[in-house]
């Protein structure tokens, strides 16, 4: 059985700290696509913990959540580079196929045809555009479209210069403006 008290007391400490968590995560991944599940695990072991130790265990709620995602970055990471020794990557990097919606399955009247086309391929291009972008300018692009970080906050957590952080966003803004038009 649920015990309501550590479900209220988590999903306090989770309003508390997740953009902190999520901005420690994004500024640590090598990997964009791994910042989720990153953050999921953060908080799964976290409600593990409270479930065990009970709800009054945690003291200093922001510091345990750092420490956990602290953790699961640097385990993702060494596993990650330890199965890279043993498997072979038969995928491309930039292969969404599990990602790509069977149109078969929608009924007509559910969408417009011409715009949901439309719409799915300048998403594809933009995304196309961004994959080959350096990390940094992809991070800053999660944080602000995604995350709804202010520029501020995204310079924090990536250790940047606001200027910087500007200048990465509003440039490939830019080449995506000329791409696209």
């Amino acid at each position: 059985m649920v015990d309501q008290n550590i479900t209220h007391q988590f999903n306090e400490i989770y309003s508390d700290t997740w953009k902190t968590v999520l901005s420690y995560v994004t500024s640590k991944c090598s990997n964009t696509a791994d910042i989720h599940d990153i953050v999921q695990d953060t908080y799964v072991e976290l409600y593990k913990i409270m479930e065990k130790r009970g709800a009054d265990y945690i003291k200093n709620p922001h510091a345990l959540a750092l420490r956990i995602a602290k953790q699961k970055v640097s385990r993702h990471y060494s596993l990650i580079s330890r199965l890279r020794m043993f498997l072979p990557l038969a995928v491309s990097a930039g292969d969404d196929s599990e990602d790509n919606a069977n149109l078969l399955e929608f009924e007509a009247d559910d969408f417009l045809t011409e715009d949901f086309v439309v719409d799915r391929i300048v998403l594809e291009e933009v995304k196309r555009i961004l994959f080959q972008k350096p990390q940094d300018v992809k991070k800053v692009f999660y944080l602000f479209y995604e995350v709804g970080l202010t520029i501020p906050e995204i310079a924090k957590a990536l250790s940047m210069s606001e200027s910087n952080v500007k200048h990465k966003l509003y440039r490939t803004l830019g080449e995506l403006r000329a791409l696209l038009k």
